[in-house]
């Protein structure tokens, strides 16, 4: 997939294409029906379809003070992107300059003029320009004199009719409802770190584990989880703990997981995590024996979910579930 960083210099080979523009925050199954429904008009038209996302996310622009949630920082958005077959993603600076561009202008300047796109497609709930004013209404509008069309996708719901949104998946990442949170994504929802040298406590009891911080504002539930971890392509199963270890006296937040029939050292190593099912919530114990005696129940419980998960995998239902479960060798 091709990456542009600036829309002021559109390579001419990039000009034409039919564009879905949002913040695509977590790439959820609202956000594919925006980014497919694009890539199918592009299809009939013989062009490339293509996405415009914005960074950083406005919300991390206009309140730098507040740790904002970011289900999907760039570079995974991106790669999401790419899984459902886009051809090309202009990746927009979100600056002052930008946030003070009025709605006409950056259809005018930026969609038709530096992207010439052919077509745009957005959600229902699309604004865009100084102050949000724009909306899709007027988008068509412009579109119409600017040479574009312009389609809106209605908004896309689970059954009981509840409206995929991030905010949703956020508050459900934040109560430990994983899996809630996978059926709005269409994926198992992930967070990639570096390793880190923790303490050593974790081998102490016999459960070494990998350390990385969550990105800030990253606040999912203090607890146990079930998890994946993927290295170099390939995909263990792992117990998993977020939070700031109280039985060893407040910490700041980590997290933490211990591979599962796994020897080895990822240490200054990428990887990412996959969030699988929720199993307990955080706790202080009388010591560390009590501890470790819990962990070795988490870690059976673990094995356990994640075996039936590998037999039966319900995110196989949606295309970004098969192709990220389909990138990785599972090694149990």
């Amino acid at each position: 997939m091709d990456i542009v960083r600036s829309w002021q210099d559109t390579p001419p080979a990039l000009r034409g294409a039919v564009l879905a523009i949002g913040n695509f925050d977590g790439v959820h199954r609202g956000h594919q029906a925006v980014l497919n429904e694009a890539k199918r008009i592009a299809t009939a038209e013989g062009r490339r379809a293509g996405a415009v996302v914005f960074e950083p996310h406005p919300r991390e622009f206009f309140t730098p003070d507040q740790p904002f949630f970011r289900l999907t920082p760039l570079p995974v958005k991106l790669e999401l992107i790419e899984a459902l077959g886009l051809h090309q993603t202009f990746v927009i600076t979100f600056d002052k300059s930008l946030s003070l561009l009025s709605a006409d202008a950056f259809a005018t300047d930026v969609v038709g003029g530096s992207f010439g796109a052919s077509h745009v497609v957005v959600g229902y709930d699309f604004t865009y320009g100084k102050g949000r004013t724009g909306s899709v209404e007027q988008l068509a509008t412009l579109g119409k004199t600017l040479g574009f069309g312009v389609d809106v996708v209605a908004p896309v719901t689970l059954e009981g009719g509840v409206t995929f949104s991030s905010s949703t998946i956020r508050d459900h990442l934040r109560l430990g409802e994983v899996r809630e949170a996978a059926e709005q994504l269409g994926y198992w929802w992930r967070a990639r770190g570096r390793v880190r040298k923790g303490a050593g406590r974790g081998k102490g009891l016999g459960f070494p584990t990998l350390n990385f911080k969550l990105a800030p504002g990253q606040d999912v539930r203090h607890g146990i989880y079930a998890m994946r971890v993927h290295h170099r392509g390939k995909r263990h199963h792992a117990a998993g703990y977020v939070g700031p270890r109280p039985t060893f006296g407040a910490d700041d937040p980590v997290l933490e997981a211990f591979l599962l029939d796994f020897s080895g050292d990822l240490y200054d190593q990428e990887v990412e995590v996959e969030f699988i099912d929720f199993l307990r919530a955080d706790h202080a114990f009388d010591s560390a024996e009590a501890l470790a005696a819990q962990m070795a129940q988490d870690c059976e419980q673990a094995r356990t979910v994640l075996r039936a998960v590998d037999a039966n995998d319900p995110m196989r239902r949606f295309t970004l579930g098969e192709a990220l479960a389909d990138r990785a060798l599972d090694c149990g």
